[in-house]
């Protein structure tokens, strides 16, 4: 089974070509998986069809906070494949204040927030192991791996070539300051992900306020380490701290070394309405390296929809080419609350950091309910690959026609899904638009079914490689009917 955190096949020769390609009016698409999250590669769209997004399917209860570390506070969730362990793990802050209040209200000294694991076979439901390394209420039965302070504990598998094996595993992690804002953002390493130790005695990130899940990767493209973490829309540098007001935001960090990081740079969400994005999840997407995805917990203000909460939560989608500027083609929830009334409340549908492939054609992303909560837990939601966005149409047809683009391969593959009346049709053109011979839409039959990988069949057959290195266009004609993406392969 392919597993989403280390999913590495072709990126290199996959991603060599992006920031090229980018700077011309050809698009150099190689051998790059192509998704319909955004209208980067879009030169009309007609008649029926439109982008359409797509919400996970919730499933089973992940993993419940019902140990006595755990509570009704817990979240912060990372969720990774262990290649090596052969395991999924779901990393957490378990937060059980031991003084009468909730949550920030409190005894500041009688908190203790810890981060724990937990471990799955498939992705599906998680449990607990005792670990036996650090000690709670007199025991270590406890799957507890790094203790107080872990507010915001968020781990990666590092894949930078040449990692060292005792540093496989790295973090970041708020360094609480006396103001309690956040004095910045510490660094921490591991060889498997249980047995932490601190890279620097001081924070490697200083400016921002990261009372949010803040967190890092290696990115592969850029050949840096890129962190991910909270700032607000207002914020002030002077001497020592950044200064929060206005909305909550996201901004993005580098490093060569994970030691030294640049100044934040605020993350350009475009001409847009500026919502609170209360964490971020941004990743790669394991299928397509070449896009980021974010999956922001949106917190609206000025509504209350349950006694005692200020705000209510749900969770939204972005992407982007660079991982600086994000599309916000989809406006809408990703995740909504719905029918379970204790998910109206202040920081609930928070979706962890992390996409796991759960089975041959599903990849599972994870969210939390019932915050504040005795029943708080994470559920599973389900979605087929590539399924976030699709070109979509209904009973009336529409049409797809791409900017110009050249390839590599011999074939079409496409990830679609129609009814038993709906159909998909794929059109060459040449750059100015006109049909290809043995190409065109009479050549094109009519397909239809549901499919992940399917190499597309012209009346001539599959075989494209006359056209590789060519400039041409794809026109999609689809009826009552989704695709998911598309590339060509060998």
């Amino acid at each position: 089974m392919l597993r989403a955190a280390l999913f590495l096949v072709a990126v290199s020769s996959a991603l060599s070509t992006v920031a090229a390609a980018e700077k011309s009016d050809v698009y150099d698409q190689g051998s790059r998986r192509e998704l319909f999250v955004d209208r980067h590669q879009i030169e009309k769209l007609s008649g029926g069809a439109e982008l359409r997004l797509h919400r996970p399917r919730p499933a089973e209860i992940a993993l419940k906070f019902d140990s006595p570390w755990d509570g009704e506070f817990s979240g912060y969730c990372t969720a990774i494949f262990d290649e090596e362990a052969k395991e999924f793990r779901f990393y957490y802050r378990g937060w059980k204040p031991a003084a009468e209040g909730e949550g920030r209200d409190a005894k500041k000294s009688d908190e203790r927030q810890v981060a724990c694991v937990a471990v799955s076979k498939d992705g599906i439901t998680f449990t607990k192991p005792k670990l036996g390394l650090v000690e709670f209420a007199g025991s270590k039965d406890n799957n507890i791996v790094w203790d107080h302070p872990s507010h915001n504990f968020t781990p990666f598998i590092d894949t930078r070539p040449g990692v060292s094996a005792d540093e496989r595993y790295k973090a970041l992690q708020t360094q609480r300051s006396t103001n309690g804002l956040g004095g910045g953002l510490a660094a921490y390493s591991s060889a498997d992900g249980l047995k932490w130790k601190l890279i620097s005695e001081k924070p490697v990130i200083t400016k921002g306020a990261f009372d949010s899940q803040n967190l890092a990767f290696w990115d592969e493209a850029h050949q840096e380490y890129r962190s991910y973490y909270r700032i607000f829309s207002a914020g002030v540098v002077d001497d020592k701290q950044w200064k929060p007001s206005g909305v909550r935001t996201v901004a993005l960090a580098t490093s060569k070394d994970f030691k030294t990081w640049s100044d934040p740079t605020p993350i350009d969400f475009g001409k847009t309405k500026p919502e609170h994005f209360y964490t971020n999840a941004t990743t790669t997407y394991f299928r397509a390296p070449h896009y980021y995805f974010m999956f922001p917990k949106r917190f609206v203000t000025g509504r209350s929809g349950l006694e005692g909460h200020k705000g209510i939560s749900d969770g939204v989608f972005l992407s982007s080419r660079d991982g600086l500027h994000f599309d916000r083609e989809f406006p809408q929830a990703f995740i909504r609350p719905g029918r379970d009334k204790l998910n109206w409340g202040d920081r609930s549908m928070m979706t962890a950091y992390g996409i796991l492939q759960t089975g041959p054609d599903e990849m599972s992303v994870y969210y939390s309910e019932n915050y504040r909560y005795p029943s708080h837990h994470i559920r599973r939601g389900v979605l087929r690959l590539d399924g976030i966005a699709s070109l979509h149409a209904d009973a009336e047809p529409g049409e797809l026609i791409t900017k110009p683009l050249k390839f590599t391969g011999k074939s079409l593959e496409l990830n679609y899904a129609t009814s038993a009346a709906g159909s998909v049709q794929v059109e060459i053109q040449d750059e100015a638009g006109k049909p290809i011979k043995g190409f065109s839409l009479e050549d094109a039959p009519e397909t239809y079914g549901d499919k992940i990988d399917e190499r597309y069949k012209w009346k001539k057959g599959t075989d494209v490689s006359s056209l590789a290195g060519k400039t041409v266009r794809l026109r999609f004609v689809v009826r009552d009917a989704d695709v998911y993406s598309y590339r060509f392969v060998e």
